[in-house]
């Protein structure tokens, strides 16, 4: 099975309120390129991906008169694609929810909130005292993670968890010191969300579920300036330890942090103050122990670094000009 998660830049712009593409010579909100070019570079990269399910960052909005679900069916279904259903949980406010696009024939997925004392439902308020100073901080989603319940058609039971954890970027400060303390509140609140999000995971985990974290993360280990202060990045939270800890190699060679080791990266950003691309690696593919023991194989669909993407023209300007984040893909036996 493939299971893949892409984290796809304003999916929403490429969509009316009937959730029709907009396949036009319009601008998309991606710079530089329609809304049609964007459209068939899509079109190109989730065929070429061929998965079982993609867990879709930033899919298109859901409210009163637009629907997610709609919109992702209704790309499918112009591609031809076998991921032709979709399902998504809690709405929220920021026209990027996040949703699973899958093959009715080889899987059902559906959404399964948890809730508990450690770790309230995910669209609720977590209470931590972030920085020791004997007050609670109450910390919210403003994507609240998307928990399924899983089962294929040969009967194998799973949880996926699809997350999109806040920004530690500082838009809107000017000046050094509102970016410094803007930079460190956003970092603070996104640990919160992790060790949230941890702390579900450990229940799964204690529960016996083969459990697969999905999605774009936004830390990895030296990402910032500010790492420091907290001494963990929210990977490594995730990621957690001993018999329960997540795995997932790119992370493992990112948290090496050894000078001369090539590092994955799966988002390209064009930095227009230095006239140059930033590389990170933002986008995750964790699994639970017993899954690992599986030998899944993983691959960053990234057209610089991917011999095979490299090697074909059309598929590697469609990544390009598809999204700024990469797809990342999980071959597994369930």
């Amino acid at each position: 099975m493939r299971i893949a998660t892409y984290n796809v830049e304003w999916f929403d712009a490429l969509f009316d309120d009937a959730g029709q593409l907009l396949a036009d010579d319009r601008w998309s909100a991606r710079h530089d390129i329609t809304r049609a070019q964007q459209i068939e570079a899509l079109g190109i990269v989730f065929s070429a991906l061929d998965a079982d399910a993609v867990m879709v960052i930033e899919a298109p909005d859901t409210h009163r008169r637009r629907s997610s679900i709609t919109a992702l069916e209704s790309f499918a279904s112009a591609f031809g694609l076998r991921a032709s259903r979709a399902v998504m949980g809690f709405v929220n406010d920021t026209q990027q929810e996040i949703a699973l696009m899958y093959d009715p024939a080889i899987l059902t997925a559906w959404h399964d909130p948890g809730a508990s004392a450690a770790a309230p439902q995910f669209d609720e308020v977590f209470r931590i005292d972030l920085d020791i100073d004997a007050s609670e901080d109450r910390v919210t989603f403003s994507k609240p993670p998307l928990e399924l319940a899983v089962e294929t058609a040969g009967g194998a039971k799973l949880r996926l968890i699809g997350a999109h954890l806040k920004s530690k970027a500082p838009h809107g400060a000017h000046g050094r010191d509102a970016v410094m303390r803007l930079s460190i509140a956003n970092r603070r609140k996104q640990l919160a969300q992790a060790i949230w999000l941890r702390a579900r995971i450990s229940e799964h985990l204690a529960a016996g579920d083969s459990l697969i974290l999905l999605g774009d993360l936004n830390d990895g280990p030296g990402l910032d300036e500010y790492e420091h202060l907290f001494g963990r990045s929210s990977v490594e939270i995730l990621l957690g330890g001993g018999a329960a800890q997540l795995y997932d190699p790119n992370a493992a060679l990112a948290l090496q942090q050894r000078p001369g080791l090539p590092q994955p990266t799966t988002a390209r950003f064009y930095l227009g103050h230095q006239g140059r691309y930033l590389q990170a690696l933002l986008d995750y593919a964790m699994v639970s122990p017993d899954l690992r023991q599986s030998e899944p194989r993983w691959r960053i669909w990234h057209p610089f670094d991917d011999p095979a993407c490299w090697s074909v023209p059309e598929l590697r300007d469609a990544l390009l000009t598809a999204s700024d984040h990469f797809p990342v893909t999980l071959d597994i036996e369930l």
